[in-house]
């Protein structure tokens, strides 16, 4: 039996039931990582000795008979989420030496819950990008094709859970930073309700998007974490004070009887014709166990990456102030005075898209520009809020393709920002609205890399979305199939 090949619900099965433990497991990922992580790169940190310790901790917890779903299971998380006493870069040269002394609300909730955690994955500088090529240290590969990206911002964790290096992982999604790597990468990735997870400890990229959520192999997986990692947290004064049901109990309902909303806007010109058949297909399956679908408008789409990229960079101009060079990380001082400190500092600190994104942040909230850019993209932000409100009116939920395209190559649209930025032209408008989503695989192009699907559902109605996805898995073998590295 090969730990590295399950799901974290079949793993879990086999470690209550004593024919697996905990230490044996991990052994098996950390042997798998030493193997296969210097080609793929998807950990910037291993936290070996720390994980097999946990291991033991959690073999003891399931023989006293008190394991959770998660106990024992191998984890890897984004290297985003502050951790105590293990370094925290967010993938960025100005954060490199920075060691937490505290946990982030969700790596604390997956340590009570008993899971182990292997270490910390790569991403794009400060949860910026949609290919992991602005990470600061090193590209991560894509398992399914080691010269296409992964996705971002999360693609070191999407890359880790595709290619067995942790049986599930815990990522942010700003603009789609869990669902697009989910889909590029052939797995099921997940950004909840905006609140319904805590932000404290995660590094802040856009306070009013960003949202944490799992990355896994299966639906039952991702409603297993969620499990975990939901519910309110006094330390974050936008979490949402609301109760968590179980996720994992409605999973088998099926979707007799839901009506799925199929926006028009979402299959455009551009739209790559493999993505377009695939999704279709996806659909047709839902129908086939019992959805109704119906078309629906959400009339503001096109606005939503213009919105995104204003509102974006403006909470991220305000929020990167704090690395100065002072507070944090590194200080590169050559005792020029302190105006000359802060700037050496941002400068070598701070790669070049995150200076854009500050850069474009920073005019969009300047005097006399204001009410010209960040003020108006709040506007069109509550009118895309507001399509989906009518939406939801006439629907349960709403499907849509996840990325326009399967992953691309290196290199392919990194000199081109604006092209990059489409690259979540489907995914987007989730976070303006605040609204949970799933990416689960349903199929592949003809070059073998993985396309996937998104569900969307009302504020707060992850469960819905959870009993949809896994009546498609239910129906369909795409999520079980793994890369060949």
């Amino acid at each position: 039996m090969d730990p590295t090949a399950l799901t974290a619900t079949e793993l879990s099965e086999k470690l209550e039931k004593g024919e697996l433990s905990s230490v044996e497991a991990t052994e098996a990922y950390l042997k798998r990582i030493e193997e296969l992580d210097p080609k793929l790169h998807a950990y910037i940190t291993v936290t070996r000795d720390a994980a097999l310790g946990d291991a033991a901790e959690a073999d003891k917890r399931i023989k006293r008979g008190e394991a959770t779903a998660l106990t024992g299971i191998p984890t890897s998380i984004k290297d985003i989420f502050c951790t105590r006493g293990v370094k925290t870069t967010c993938a960025s040269r100005i954060l490199e030496p920075f060691v937490p002394p505290y946990d982030a609300t969700v790596v604390r909730k997956l340590r009570e819950a008993g899971a182990v955690i292997l270490g910390k994955t790569n991403m794009d500088e400060f949860a910026m990008g949609s290919s992991t090529e602005n990470s600061a240290f090193f590209n991560t590969l894509n398992p399914w094709d080691t010269g296409c990206v992964p996705g971002g911002s999360s693609g070191g964790s999407a890359a880790s859970v595709a290619a067995g290096l942790s049986a599930l992982s815990v990522g942010t999604d700003t603009g789609g930073s869990i669902r697009q790597p989910a889909s590029c990468c052939g797995v099921v990735g997940m950004k909840p309700t905006y609140g319904r997870v805590s932000r404290y400890g995660m590094v802040a990229f856009a306070s009013s998007l960003d949202q944490a959520g799992p990355l896994t192999r299966s639906v039952a997986d991702a409603a297993s974490v969620l499990n975990v990692i939901a519910g309110h947290d006094p330390m974050d004064s936008t979490s949402i004070d609301a109760p968590v049901p179980d996720y994992t109990a409605g999973l088998e309902k099926g979707v007799k009887g839901l009506k799925i909303g199929i926006p028009k806007e979402y299959f455009i010109e551009g739209l790559d014709p493999e993505v377009e058949k695939a999704v279709k297909k996806a659909i047709e399956v839902l129908k086939d166990a019992g959805a109704e679908t119906k078309e629906i408008t959400l009339p503001h789409t096109e606005y939503a990456v213009a919105v995104y990229y204003l509102v974006a960079t403006a909470e991220a101009s305000s929020n990167l102030a704090r690395y100065d060079g002072v507070k944090y990380g590194t200080r590169v001082d050559r005792g020029e005075g302190l105006l000359n400190m802060y700037k050496l500092t941002r400068d070598e600190g701070f790669g070049a898209e995150v200076k854009r994104r500050i850069m474009l942040g920073t005019y969009a909230l300047s005097a006399g520009y204001y009410d010209a850019y960040f003020k108006k993209a709040s506007q069109v932000r509550t009118l895309i809020k507001r399509d989906f409100d009518e939406a939801f009116g006439e629907c349960d939920l709403i499907v849509t393709p996840t990325s326009p395209t399967p992953a691309f190559r290196f290199g392919e649209k990194v000199e081109d920002p604006l092209t990059m930025y489409l690259s979540d032209i489907f995914t987007i408008s989730c976070n303006l609205a605040g609204l949970p989503g799933i990416s689960v695989p349903c199929g592949f192009s003809k070059g073998s890399l993985p396309i996937g699907f998104q569900i969307l559902g009302k504020a707060l109605d992850e469960e819905t979305i959870l009993r949809a996805a896994h009546a498609y898995e239910r129906a369909t073998e795409w999520h079980t199939k793994r890369p060949k590295v």
